[in-house]
């Protein structure tokens, strides 16, 4: 299943920063980037993470666009994994996989239920314009990627023109 050039999933979770989210909301404001974590113990996330940490900023001031990170756990482990990697993203909480269902999907793991990670470009219309779902739990987008992507009018800044 892809989401790519359909219309995203609506949500609302809980935020680190203590307050709910709403996707629908942010699009309000321009393009957002949906991020599917596996959860607070994945390196792999925690990498991407701190990509997106690194542009988080200057994708809102320049282009409008907002980072939601969605952590596969409950509120205080995703806090702690904010804290302990010194993010500069509020990550949101999604204890029951709702959210990850909905987008790349869920699996058991030796860890239990996951999302299984990805990376979402929404444009303001709610329409999905980049997906990349993990082939394994190394494979990611980072951040400057997208910065360059969105920058690029919602086209690969690497292909063809």
């Amino acid at each position: 299943m892809t989401l790519e050039g359909a219309t995203a999933p609506d949500f609302t979770l809980e935020s680190t920063a203590g307050e709910p989210v709403t996707l629908s909301e942010t699009l309000d404001d321009g393009p957002t980037v949906v991020l599917i974590n596996r959860g607070h113990w994945c390196s792999f996330c925690a990498e991407q993470l701190q990509t997106f940490s690194e542009v988080a900023y200057d994708l809102w001031f320049h282009d409008d666009v907002d980072v939601l990170p969605v952590v596969t756990d409950s509120l205080g482990p995703t806090t702690e994994m904010r804290d302990r990697y010194d993010l500069d993203v509020q990550l949101l909480a999604d204890p029951d996989g709702e959210v990850a269902a909905q987008y790349s999907g869920t699996e058991e793991t030796s860890h239990g239920l996951t999302g299984v990670g990805a990376t979402y470009v929404i444009d303001t219309d709610g329409v999905v314009r980049y997906e990349q779902v993990a082939d394994h739990p190394a494979d990611r987008t980072y951040g400057n990627y997208v910065r360059y992507f969105v920058r690029n009018d919602f086209a690969d800044p690497f292909g063809d023109t």
